[in-house]
């Protein structure tokens, strides 16, 4: 009798702690919160690479400027837009962006025809 007292009180308690578990493990602070910090982890190596690189890129480009005079002259030219006699600087737009004047009508031969006159 006190062997099955015994092995009801052990299956018992497995039942308790696999209740206990499947609770912690699926509640706020369980496996979904894991999941979620592993990919906020992840998001945050990423920027850290990237912005590893950008820093990487932006000494490269101060160590230039520090030992080339042209790459010195170039970018105080083109920074405070300067130019030489007789040089000529063509300014295009950004790709991607939207003309700033608008399209207007053609222009008329005859200014007789004109209907705004």
């Amino acid at each position: 009798m006190s062997s099955m007292v015994r092995r009801f009180g052990l299956l018992a308690a497995f039942a308790l702690f696999g209740v206990y578990a499947a609770v912690v493990l699926r509640g706020p602070q369980g496996l979904p919160a894991l999941a979620q910090k592993r990919r906020l982890i992840r998001d945050l190596q990423e920027q850290n690479a990237t912005i590893t690189r950008e820093n990487q890129q932006k000494r490269d480009r101060i160590e230039i400027l520090k030992h080339s005079a042209n790459a010195q002259e170039m970018e105080v030219r083109k920074e405070m837009k300067l130019q030489r006699p007789g040089e000529t600087t063509f300014i295009l737009p950004e790709t991607g962006s939207k003309p700033t004047v608008p399209a207007s009508k053609p222009a008329l031969d005859d200014p007789a025809q004109d209907p705004v006159q």
